[in-house]
């Protein structure tokens, strides 16, 4: 049997006191991870809100393997050991606390098998040699693996209609992905990654595979404000969509939204000639967003 804890991100062990029941071990998880989400997922009612959590905490515990110092082969193992992993939530054998969390969630709400499974994949894309310059389609990809397949499993737990559903998901999680993309790049430099579009540093005139030189060259700012103008589309495609859905499915997703857009407004304001200056929303603000988009 599959060690649960070994399963779960290094900053999420379960307590004592949350054993014997999967979903309160899975929430005292995210309370303890700090993640901003927690109160966007509190938003929801108990089910769909333990269906959110589980999800969660099932994305960060295939990051943690990916981020977390260890062997190829040993990370290599680790996602195997998810696939199997979903495989037996979608043959009612889960064997982790997560797992048993996510069977029941995908049992009340139809979550697909392969949108787990593309969370897994995209994080493979991190492994062995790193991302650097990928094309377009390349860095779509990896969007649609890491970001979009989360939003198509969340629309489910949130129960929005199917349509426009997948159409706030894609809409949203290209958008949070490439604000990530932007809000960390030195750290992403720094091991060794550059997730910049190879088409457009080039159109910038920016020819250096090397993280550190990309983020030094004086044409940065071109390929950031290109990117930031392309989330900035997808936040307004997510609002589109988030207006064809009831109000109170898309609560949550209104919260997250209007944090990360206003992450990308302040990257944007404080330009890319220094990419080392971090950008973040206090948590006074945060709660000030949770109450006024996810309670009207």
């Amino acid at each position: 049997m599959t060690d649960a804890s070994r399963l779960l991100p290094a900053a999420a062990h379960l307590s004592p006191a949350a054993a014997g029941d999967p979903d309160a071990a899975i929430e005292a998880a995210v309370v303890r991870s700090g993640t901003s989400f927690y109160w966007a997922m509190r938003l929801l009612p108990a089910p769909r809100r333990a269906a959110m959590f589980a999800i969660y905490a099932f994305c960060r515990a295939v990051d943690d393997i990916v981020d977390e110092p260890g062997t190829p082969a040993a990370k290599a193992a680790g996602l195997a050991e998810w696939r199997a992993e979903i495989d037996r939530v979608f043959a009612g054998r889960a064997e982790t606390d997560i797992g048993r969390s996510l069977a029941l969630a995908v049992g009340r709400f139809g979550m697909a098998r392969e949108d787990f499974l593309a969370v897994i994949d995209g994080m493979a894309m991190d492994m062995g040699e790193p991302l650097r310059r990928p094309s377009l389609a390349e860095l779509e990809l990896y969007c649609d693996r890491v970001a979009v397949a989360v939003g198509l499993l969340s629309v489910r737990a949130f129960g929005t209609p199917p349509e426009p559903g997948r159409r706030l998901a894609r809409a949203l999680g290209r958008a949070f992905q490439l604000t990530n993309i932007l809000r960390d790049l030195a750290e992403d430099a720094g091991l060794g990654r550059l997730y910049l579009p190879d088409e457009w540093l080039s159109e910038a005139g920016i020819a250096d595979s090397d993280p550190a030189a990309v983020l030094g060259h004086p044409a940065l700012g071109a390929v950031c404000g290109r990117l930031a103008l392309r989330a900035r589309s997808y936040f307004a495609e997510a609002a589109r969509a988030m207006a064809e859905c009831p109000r109170a499915s898309v609560r949550p997703a209104r919260v997250i939204s209007e944090v990360y857009r206003r992450v990308l407004d302040r990257l944007i304001a404080r330009g890319w000639s220094r990419p080392d200056r971090p950008v973040s929303l206090g948590k006074a603000t945060k709660l000030l967003i949770a109450l006024r988009y996810g309670l009207i």
